[in-house]
C-alpha cells in the first residue's frame, strides 16, 4: 500500500469516527511525517522505525507532542493494517505545568486596549464564560437564547454539549450581534468577510492585544478559559460547579485551577507572622 492510499483510508476512518478537523488534521500529519523520513511504504513500518522517528524529530519536544505523535501512529495501523507497532514503547510522563493566568486587571487592560467593538466583544465572551476558541467561532445565533439568557455548547471537546449563562454586561452587545447577523443571513454568531471567522486569525489578534497591553507573559485566547477558571476559583465557586462550566469529563482536569490561584496564596499568614504578631499584641496588652 501507498502513502496516499494509506492516508486517505486513514481520513476516511477518522471521519467514520467523528473525529473533530483537529484530531483528523494532526494525525494525517503525524502519520505523513513518519512515512516520509522512514521512507518505507505503511506495511513495512515497525517498531524501530517508530523510535527512530521519535529519536530525530521529537527529543526536544513536550510529553505531550510525543504521547499524541503515538496515539495517532497507533490508531492509523490497528485500524488499517490491523497492527501496532507503537506496541512495547514506553510513553512520558506528562509534564505538569500550571497555566499561564491573568489577573482581574490584566484582563481588563488587555479588553481596553481592543479598538474594534466586535472583537471586544468575542474576547470579552472567551473570558466571561470561558470558552475554548473553536467554540467561539463555532457558536450559531441558535445557540443563544435571550428569554432564559443562556448560551449552549454543542459538540464541544469531547462530544459533549453544555449551557453557559449569557452575561449581564454583555446581554445587550451579543443581542445586538445576532440580530445584524440575522439580517445578514449569517448562521454564526461571529463571521468574518470570507465567512467562518478563523481561529489562526482569533489567536493573532489575542497576541497583538496582550503585547499592546503591556503584558508580558505568553498570551493565547486558552489564556482567558484558564483565567475565567482562576477567577471563578478565587471568588469562592466549587470547584465541581467550575468543573461543569468548562466542560470538564474527569474533576482533575479541573483541579491544576487549584495550583494558581495566586490571590488565595497571597492570603495565606506565614506562621512566623503569625507568632510575632501575637507576641507583640501581648506586649503590647503589658504596656
Amino acid at each position: 500500500m501507498e502513502k496516499m492510499e494509506f492516508l486517505k483510508r486513514l481520513e476516511t476512518e477518522l471521519k467514520i469516527s467523528k473525529n473533530s478537523p483537529y484530531t483528523i488534521r494532526n494525525y494525517l500529519s503525524a502519520n505523513s511525517k513518519l512515512l516520509d523520513f522512514i521512507k518505507k511504504n505503511p506495511e513495512d513500518i515497525g517498531q524501530e522505525d517508530v523510535k527512530l522517528f521519535m529519536a530525530e524529530n521529537l527529543t526536544n519536544k513536550s510529553a505531550i507532542s510525543n504521547i499524541l505523535f503515538l496515539s495517532a501512529v497507533k490508531y492509523s495501523y490497528i485500524n488499517i493494517l490491523h497492527k501496532d507497532p507503537t506496541a512495547g514503547i514506553k510513553r512520558p510522563k506528562k509534564e505538569k505545568r500550571i497555566p499561564i493566568v491573568l489577573n482581574k486587571e490584566e484582563i481588563q487592560k488587555l479588553l481596553n486596549t481592543i479598538p474594534n467593538p466586535k472583537t471586544k466583544l468575542m474576547l470579552s465572551l472567551m473570558y466571561a464564560c470561558g470558552l475554548r476558541v473553536s467554540e467561539l467561532v463555532n457558536l450559531k445565533i441558535l445557540d443563544l437564547d435571550f428569554m432564559e439568557k443562556i448560551g449552549q455548547v454543542r459538540q464541544a471537546k469531547g462530544k459533549k454539549d453544555r449551557i453557559f449563562n449569557i452575561p449581564y454586561v454583555l446581554y445587550d452587545k451579543l443581542n445586538e450581534q445576532a440580530k445584524k447577523q440575522k439580517e445578514n443571513n449569517q448562521e454564526y454568531l461571529f463571521s468574518g468577510p470570507k465567512g467562518k471567522l478563523s481561529i489562526r486569525n482569533i489567536e493573532k489578534i489575542t497576541r497583538l492585544a496582550a503585547k499592546s497591553s503591556g503584558i508580558q507573559q505568553k498570551v493565547h485566547c486558552h489564556t482567558f478559559r484558564h483565567s475565567f477558571a482562576t477567577h471563578l476559583l478565587e471568588n469562592g465557586i466549587d470547584i465541581r460547579i467550575i468543573q461543569e462550566l468548562l466542560g470538564h469529563s474527569n474533576l482533575a482536569t479541573t483541579e491544576i485551577y487549584t495550583h494558581v490561584s495566586n490571590e488565595k496564596i497571597k492570603k495565606v499568614i506565614s506562621p512566623l507572622d503569625a507568632i510575632m504578631q501575637n507576641k507583640e499584641n501581648i506586649q503590647n496588652e503589658k504596656e
